[in-house]
């Protein structure tokens, strides 16, 4: 094992580590003003890296759960000695402020993910033990895990991916969003510091380049978290390969406030529900439906909730939103709060972009009375702007939170748990939570239904997924 790291004490000296002069710009979605330059591979350049991590596959695999377990703790070391750095570069490339639940949260959390799966335990299971036939189940590592992550939690989700393949004695190919290569390389040479070489492995670079992970034969399984059309292409391209997948997809997720939920005590985990990392998280509350005996009341207190969040350059402390990541998803969250408004809703707050800015800032924006086949309701916003809907009896608001075809996560607001549990259970979502929306913890399974995806990750479920599944009998 490596017996030192080096802990890099600003962006700038991520930015030499990993930084490539003739790379492709990435530019601040706050500012506009070029963050640095990511290195762009090729179809060419991931054959290398797959190539390299299948000839380190066997030694790291031969390694013991608990060794394994040591290199991730010390993985988690190496992130927190560069935790400033790291939370500066993603602040300055995704645009999240360093504050709030954000950049400084998403790389504590990077190595709390880490020490997390590595305390998780994963023994034999005895299936048969009859005094004739033993029979038990174990978990072989798959190989090489390709891992294509998103631009929303670039660092983070990552993570999710890495930790428990790396865990289970796969090594890793990484391939970032286009949007934030530089904190996934960033991550990763942090990581790479305390790793065997050729474990894990980030070839940042286009569309060719995925598109030649999903369907490359040394790759034994892909991870994906990002957009259902681009899940289902994985899909396809991974077919004649038989990979594994996980796929983490799309979401719309439904809130519903049920009548006896008190507005001001649940104002601000609503809006947190819907607004942390200004909205662009995938398990995000996105369409809220509220009992009309409270309807006025919680669209009031929410209200007076979003209007105390400054949102602002991520890089100033004060602020706890920030810009959206690019400008297409700039122009999707303007153009569904247009439809919104041309049709009747009512803006509670926001709604009107500045005439004149530098970056993608969209405000903090609550429409109410919408019907619940107005756009801004059925399609994924992924951003600060929230539908609020009306309904008079559950069993509608059950029905409307069942409508579309994703179903990711789901929440359910209520004084009286037994109901909220009780309305819980009738919802299509992978996760329905309880007077919260979008927690998530590294011991919790998660994964979606519908077209949001399948697969599990997280927790001891989340170890399987990355393992082949061998059935010792006799």
């Amino acid at each position: 094992m490596t017996s030192t790291t080096t802990a890099f004490g600003t962006a700038a000296d991520l930015l030499a580590a990993i930084g490539d002069d003739a790379g492709r710009a990435i530019t601040d979605p706050a500012t506009g003003q070029e963050v640095g330059k990511a290195p762009e591979r090729t179809a060419a350049d991931l054959d290398a890296a797959v190539t390299a991590a299948r000839a380190a596959q066997p030694a790291w695999a031969a390694l013991s759960h608990t060794e394994r377990s040591d290199y991730l703790n010390r993985a988690a070391d190496a992130i927190e000695a560069s935790a400033e750095a790291l939370a500066e570069l993603l602040s300055r490339e995704q645009g999240k402020p360093l504050n709030g639940p954000n950049a400084r949260f998403e790389v504590g959390a990077c190595a709390a993910w880490l020490r997390t799966t590595a305390s998780l335990e994963l023994a034999p299971e005895v299936l048969v033990q009859d005094g004739e036939t033993r029979a038990e189940l174990h978990y072989r590592p798959l190989g090489v895990v390709g891992a294509i992550g998103p631009w929303n939690w670039p660092m983070m989700i990552t993570v999710w991916q890495v930790a428990p393949a790396l865990r289970m004695g796969n090594t890793v190919v990484v391939k970032p969003s286009e949007y934030t290569p530089l904190s996934v390389l960033a991550l990763g040479a942090v990581i790479n510091e305390v790793l065997p070489a050729d474990v894990l492995t980030v070839v940042s670079g286009g569309r060719e380049v995925g598109e030649a992970l999903s369907g490359h034969p040394g790759i034994d399984k892909v991870m994906f978290t990002g957009s259902t059309a681009t899940g289902k292409a994985i899909i396809r391209s991974s077919a004649d390969t038989v990979k594994r997948l996980t796929l983490e997809l799309g979401g719309n997720d439904a809130g519903i406030v049920l009548p006896d939920a008190d507005p001001k005590a649940i104002a601000e985990g609503l809006f947190w529900g819907a607004f942390i990392n200004t909205g662009q998280t995938c398990a995000a509350l996105k369409r809220l439906y509220v009992h009309e005996d409270i309807y006025d009341d919680v669209c009031t207190a929410l209200t007076e909730v979003a209007q105390q969040m400054p949102m602002g350059n991520g890089l100033e402390e004060q602020n706890v939103l920030g810009p959206l990541q690019n400008k297409a998803q700039y122009d999707i969250v303007a153009s569904l709060v247009q439809a919104a408004k041309d049709a009747g809703g009512r803006v509670l707050v926001g709604g009107e972009p500045a005439a004149e800015q530098a970056g993608y800032f969209y405000p903090t924006t609550l429409v109410a009375d919408l019907d619940n086949d107005n756009p801004l309701v059925t399609t994924e916003q992924f951003g600060p702007a929230l539908p609020i809907v009306k309904y008079a009896d559950v069993d509608d608001a059950v029905a409307m939170a069942n409508g579309l075809d994703v179903g990711l996560g789901a929440s359910v607001w209520s004084a009286d748990a037994a109901a909220a549990r009780e309305v819980a259970g009738r919802i299509e979502a992978g996760t329905v939570w309880i007077n919260k929306h979008g927690e998530v913890n590294p011991l919790v399974p998660f994964g979606g239904a519908k077209q949001s995806g399948y697969g599990l990750e997280f927790g001891v479920e989340g170890l399987k997924a990355l393992g082949n599944p061998q059935v010792i009998s006799g």
